[in-house]
């Protein structure tokens, strides 16, 4: 059932490019972005320390960049939760899955679902740390 659950998954995603999902797509305009970010933020986040003098600005560009990385994780719940609901939908509607097997099915996508709502609660958190290690340095 999980094999089936996660490529049905991954239909859904492809259901929603050809629906134009609006998040779908910013989820995708965003993705560059997210790639430079991963990388930057850091780096910037401790020149601030490295340079104090210009430690606030540096810290504050680290933070902006960071904040797209949680405006990714944001994006990605509500598309990876709508993915898993076109799967279902699909999966029934086309006799792949019966009714008795889409507990499982569920189950397996719900499951899945809950990596991407620790990954954003671990983003937004990072960045409200981020945000009071920096309002402590301006001290």
């Amino acid at each position: 059932m999980s094999a089936v659950g996660v490529a049905a998954h991954e239909a859904g995603h492809a259901l929603q490019q050809q629906a134009a999902y609006a998040l779908f797509d910013l989820r995708m305009w965003l993705v560059p972005a997210t790639q430079i970010a991963s990388f930057a933020w850091s780096g910037l986040f401790m020149l601030g320390f490295v340079f104090r003098g210009f430690g606030p600005q540096f810290i504050g560009l680290a933070i902006a960049v960071f904040s797209v990385l949680t405006l990714f994780q944001v994006v990605t719940l509500p598309v990876e939760f709508d993915a898993s609901r076109r799967a279902k939908e699909q999966l029934l509607k086309l006799g792949l899955v019966q009714r008795v097997e889409s507990p499982g099915v569920s189950a397996v996508l719900n499951a899945a679902a809950m990596t991407y709502v620790a990954s954003m609660l671990t983003a937004v958190l990072e960045l409200v740390g981020l945000l009071l290690m920096a309002r402590d340095q301006r001290r």
